[in-house]
């Protein structure tokens, strides 16, 4: 059973979104908040599989509560799902490097927040490729300075290419024609990653591969 926390601070958004979830065998709700401070006590009350988690809120907004929850090492199984009308935007990127591990769009189908809720809680980034793309295109957008992560040289040279072209967009098929590799070797290689630079899931390989400069705004890989 996939446990859902719901955190919005519009009512009637939070009450759809439980008639839907509620309506699957496979999934139920564990609890709602009105604000992040109270998701975050909540997540740590009933440690649910997945925080729904509205991105901007009064008071504590989504990506404090995503900070927080990502912080506590007693919810490394709760993977949060930021909601947001407002598509890519500096705000979704935030809460990704917070911890969230993807978003989804509140006037999206029924099915694809299913479908979300059910990917999320497997523990895979809910960023598609395509997804990926453009929130790539929104960051590099903008001057940053990159900052090396001495995380990265505890990396194989096989796993910092994998990271580069993860931080690309690129899902586990591509990647593996990319280094003919079969994907199950690519998804081996991404999880070693993960491991060892601390990410919770893809989304967070995304914002690692930028911030240190593995990859550039370019596309390409300096490793």
């Amino acid at each position: 059973m996939i446990r859902v926390l719901l955190v919005d601070d519009q009512p009637l958004i939070r009450a759809g979104f439980r008639a839907l979830l509620e309506a699957e065998d496979d999934i139920e709700v564990t609890g709602e908040a009105a604000d992040g401070a109270a998701g975050a006590e909540l997540a740590a009350l009933h440690r649910p599989d997945v925080a729904l988690v509205d991105i901007q809120m009064p008071g504590t907004d989504g990506i404090e509560a995503t900070r927080r929850i990502s912080g506590d090492p007693a919810l490394t199984g709760t993977h949060v799902v930021i909601l947001t009308n407002y598509g890519l935007d500096e705000y979704v990127f935030d809460a990704l490097r917070a911890g969230a591990a993807g978003f989804l769009l509140k006037d999206m189908e029924p099915e694809d927040l299913l479908h979300g809720v059910r990917v999320a809680a497997r523990g895979d980034a809910l960023l598609s490729p395509e997804v990926t793309r453009r929130l790539i295109l929104e960051y590099v957008s903008k001057p940053r300075v990159t900052v090396h992560d001495a995380r990265l040289d505890t990396l194989t040279q096989r796993e910092r290419e994998v990271v580069a072209l993860v931080g690309r967009g690129l899902s586990n098929p591509e990647i593996a024609a990319r280094l003919h590799i079969s994907p199950v070797t690519a998804k081996t290689h991404a999880g070693r990653a993960m491991a060892k630079l601390g990410a919770r899931d893809r989304a967070q390989l995304v914002v690692i591969a930028y911030e240190s400069g593995l990859v550039t705004p370019r596309g390409t890989s300096t490793s």
